[in-house]
């Protein structure tokens, strides 16, 4: 089996940390009101890495939260990586310069092939893609809108670009504690060879077997939000 790291989510909105159902905003549980503090927490249980996302970011297009994330990046040890509404080099380097370890782009990389090319260049492992699909289709604009492109080809896209790492979400599966969609992944992962982490379904120890079996040697994390936050499942747990 292959090693794929553990890596607890903090999902931003209105300052507080919450969870979406399957990405809708309408349907949203507040879990903390401390930002700083749950990363500090995920820090103390052991992770390694922290995936946090700007929801109101995401569905307004520019950066809201970024004070609340260079924050939680200047209190933490670990990597911090940021998704939600990132939309420009500017913003990446702001991020970039202050702490955070590595910036996600969604909507921008779908809307900005030739773009997308001269960041990647510029900013190397510091930028990652984070692909948002339901049935095999990539969706944009925080999951509001369906495109015709498969997730996979555009995977392969990136990969030829020159990404080194690609955040695979399966909507569907998104906060529904339902377990993960190991075919998608391993199809994604087989498609590309730079790193991918998968998101999107991770409910119990079973899900992280499952990622493990594949044994995809670019298979590097699982991005875990709503279980570690109902206490479905710990992350001592997971990364046992």
């Amino acid at each position: 089996m292959s090693d794929v790291m553990v890596i607890p989510a903090i999902d931003l909105k209105g300052g507080r940390c919450v969870r979406l159902r399957q990405g809708r905003a309408e349907e949203e549980t507040v879990y903390a009101v401390d930002p700083v503090a749950m990363g500090l927490r995920w820090q103390d249980e052991g992770a390694r890495f922290l995936h946090v996302v700007d929801l109101d970011g995401a569905f307004e297009g520019h950066p809201v939260h970024d004070e609340v994330v260079i924050r939680i990046a200047g209190a933490l040890d670990i990597p911090v990586e940021i998704g939600g509404g990132v939309r420009t080099e500017e913003q990446i380097d702001r991020y970039l310069n202050e702490g955070v370890n590595r910036v996600i782009l969604g909507t921008r990389a779908c809307a900005d092939p030739d773009g997308l090319g001269r960041m990647i260049t510029r900013f190397g492992a510091g930028l990652a893609v984070g692909i948002d699909a339901r049935d095999g289709l990539v969706q944009v604009k925080g999951w509001t809108e369906t495109t015709g492109t498969g997730a996979v080809d555009l995977a392969r896209q990136l990969d030829r670009a020159g990404i080194q790492t690609i955040i695979y979400t399966d909507t569907a599966r998104d906060g529904m504690l339902q377990g993960v969609n190991a075919e998608a992944m391993r199809a994604m992962c087989a498609a590309v060879s730079c790193q991918v982490v998968a998101s999107g379904g991770v409910s119990a120890v079973a899900d992280m077997q499952a990622l493990r079996a594949l044994d995809k040697h670019n298979l590097v994390g699982a991005i875990v939000g709503k279980a570690l936050y109902e206490g479905t499942v710990s992350l001592k747990e997971l990364m046992a």
